[in-house]
């Protein structure tokens, strides 16, 4: 047997922070480590496992008593944190184990930091490895994922080894994979064109695993693209719809999913029917010949507004994303992207700048072109830009900062939400001679264990946007317009009044981070590093 203390790196400060939500609703962190509950499924029964989320809280002495093998998680965004770790645990003498798409797509980092046991791609395949050689003996080894996994033979996460109440959101996977190829995504290198799934029976199981930890609210469906097998995603939904059904609707679901979703009614039907209430897209770019350079063909198949409006309008609210400095892009992208948010209503919206990521096609073609900067330095939204763009980078950081500025002023903030509300459909339950509510059996009842009462979370909002904001009468005249004309939208629009919570304060931090920045020196070499400037990852 081996006593394994699994860590979960430090995220830091990012578009999904949420940190004023997580105050207002008094909860830790927005969402469980999903990978690494994963991996812990993957072990022998037999070991000793605990579990530490650095988001949730520091770490302490008492954490590393008997510990014989660490392992780490982590994405590019937590490089730093997941380095520290591994030094620290080699510096205990402890064995050091390190998965996930940061160590897979930058592995010599990884080993300089002291890792022994590197694993590169999918844990269903490399996991078990590990184990056998751990088993035989060995103190080091490499376990790359040469094959994709079925994930019908991959065990549900151990979600008892987390505390539900800690979490905002809990999570699940579906799928892998993505049937796009965008130029700037690693999804297509790390899982595959053609999506694999899990069986209805698991999803069902990981929510009932979910639904007896007590657990009651959003739950984050983290596939790549939800719909990217159609057939098997209606299937799924419909199943979905009856457990929900039988369970007295426990939960409501995030995913994220691609454009074609605004031309699939009846999908977007079957979405809101199993409680689905916010889907992310890529939007990437308003321009066309910048999408279909970025080979996001996608994107220009129909007019992206048209398809934006009808997944809002029928029910389900837009979590939208650009990228800034994109090949071909001109100059006043960033007005745009900000114009483009505001006619198509979309409160809530990623501007990032574009950052290479390894195993990409971008990566590839930039390095060829000479352009891609030595090194993976920072990964966070004040990273360093890891290639020389077309356009000056001061240029490009400059509109992003404007971008952001203007769509997260309060009012124009709020004035989206407003008209995205006005122009969702009211929810079936609303309409007339609906059925009612479904009522969860009483023999499957279990107690909750996040209870967070809805009074205090609204109190402070009220607080802060009805009392003290600078839009304190543009909240309170929408308010009562929408409880008039859209009353079975109010709380959609009240929670969405919320996140612009995170989004203000965010804002206000990328303000005060250019402001300490500015007069760094430019550079327009294709080697060495590019002016700092706030910065995330690209996203599909």
């Amino acid at each position: 047997m081996h006593n394994v203390l699994m860590l979960h790196p430090a995220l830091p400060l990012s578009f999904w922070s949420f940190r004023e939500t997580l105050a207002m609703t008094g909860k830790k962190a927005l969402l469980p480590p999903l990978g690494l509950l994963t991996v812990a499924a993957l072990l022998p029964r037999d070991w000793n496992i605990r579990l530490v989320d650095l988001n949730v809280r520091p770490l302490v002495e008492a954490d590393w008593e008997g510990v014989d093998l660490l392992f780490v998680s982590g994405m590019l965004v937590q490089r730093e944190s997941l380095l520290g770790l591994l030094r620290e645990a080699k510096a205990r003498g402890i064995l050091t184990a390190a998965g996930g798409a940061y160590p897979t797509t930058a592995p010599d980092e990884v080993l300089e930091a002291g890792c022994d046991f590197l694993i590169q791609g999918e844990g269903e395949n490399t996991i078990p490895q590990m184990v056998a050689a751990i088993a035989a003996g060995q103190t080091s080894g490499r376990f790359v994922c040469t094959d994709k996994p079925a994930l019908a033979d991959s065990p549900p996460p151990r979600y008892d080894l987390i505390a539900p109440g800690d979490y905002e959101s809990m999570s699940l996977q579906t799928s892998r994979g993505c049937p796009f190829a965008c130029e700037f995504c690693d999804i297509v290198s790390l899982f595959g064109r053609v999506p694999r799934h899990k069986t209805l029976e698991q999803v069902l199981e990981e929510l009932e695993a979910i639904r007896r930890l007590g657990f009651r609210g959003t739950v984050f469906v983290a596939d790549d693209n939800f719909i990217g097998n159609r057939p098997r995603v209606a299937a799924l939904l419909e199943g979905i719809i009856a457990w929900q059904a039988r369970h007295g609707e426990p939960f409501d679901f995030i995913t994220q999913a691609s454009i074609n979703l605004g031309q699939d009614v009846p999908l977007i039907d079957l979405l809101t029917a199993a409680n689905f209430s916010y889907v992310f897209v890529g939007i990437e770019s308003p321009d066309n010949d910048v999408l279909t350079a970025a080979r996001k063909h996608q994107n220009v198949r129909n007019p992206l507004l048209d398809s934006l409006r009808a997944i809002n309008a029928n029910g389900l609210s837009v979590i939208g994303s650009f990228i800034l400095g994109m090949d071909g892009e001109k100059a006043g992208a960033g007005e745009r992207m900000r114009a483009f948010a505001e006619a198509g209503d979309l409160p809530w919206v990623m501007v990032n700048v574009l950052r290479a990521l390894p195993l990409t096609a971008l990566w590839d073609r930039l390095k060829a072109e000479g352009r891609l900067h030595d090194g993976i330095e920072e990964s966070g939204w004040d990273a360093l830009t890891n290639f020389t763009p077309q356009r000056p980078i001061e240029a490009i950081f400059a509109e992003q900062l404007s971008a952001l500025n203007a769509l997260y002023a309060p009012g124009a903030y709020l004035g989206r939400a407003f008209r995205a509300t006005l122009a969702m459909r009211p929810t079936r339950g609303s309409r007339p001679g609906a059925a009612p509510k479904a009522k969860a059996d009483p023999a499957l009842a279990v107690a909750q264990q996040n209870r967070s009462p809805d009074v205090m979370p609204l109190l402070r909002l009220i607080w802060r946007q009805g009392v003290v904001g600078e839009a304190r009468g543009q909240f309170w005249r929408q308010l009562v317009v929408v409880a008039w004309r859209n009353p079975s939208r109010l709380r959609r629009y009240i929670v969405l009044c919320g996140m612009g919570e995170n989004l203000f304060s965010f804002v206000r931090h990328l303000r005060a981070q250019a402001e300490s920045r500015r007069g760094a020196p430019p550079s327009s070499q294709p080697q060495g590093k590019a002016p700092a400037g706030p910065v995330s990852l690209p996203t599909a």
